[in-house]
């Protein structure tokens, strides 16, 4: 049995369940079945992976080539890939989180060019104390080891 309750995370787009083992957590957006690939997909995987293969054989295969002729089929090669591999199940889901990363990215609240170069100041001026006291550890430890501990048995 699980019952709906209403929290304070509602507004945040997220419900919780009470299962009979306790809390459960369900994201409010509906999964998608999760299934198998298709033959098709694995058919389009496999061009991509051939493609990209035949890309990079180009490439050592025309070694009388100019460079850039060279790197051209190589880059034609991954190109291809890319397209043919777009099409794909696991191309579609990539595709998807880009477009998402993107909608989060306009979220993000840059650091202003003064908060910027503060920030760095304090990172250099942390980085420079802590060599120094590093530094000075190591001084003291090479003194006691070398100069008073090893002349010990002597």
């Amino acid at each position: 049995m699980s019952a709906v309750l209403e929290n304070p995370g509602r507004e945040a787009g997220l419900i919780f369940a009470v299962m009979e083992d306790g809390w459960k957590h369900m994201n409010a957006k509906i999964e998608k079945a999760a299934g198998g690939n298709s033959a098709i997909d694995a058919v389009m995987s496999t061009l991509a992976v051939l493609l990209l293969i035949a890309g990079v054989f180009a490439y050592y295969w025309f070694a009388d080539w100019s460079g850039v002729a060279r790197f051209g089929v190589l880059m034609a090669g991954i190109a291809l890939c890319v397209a043919v591999g777009a099409f794909t199940r696991a191309g579609r889901s990539m595709r998807e989180y880009l477009v998402e990363s993107q909608f989060e990215l306009r979220k993000v609240v840059w650091p202003t060019r003064d908060e910027t170069i503060r920030t760095t100041l304090v990172i250099i001026v942390v980085v420079i104390i802590l060599s120094l006291l590093l530094g000075a550890i190591d001084v003291v430890l090479k003194w006691i080891v070398l100069d008073h501990l090893l002349k010990i048995g002597r």
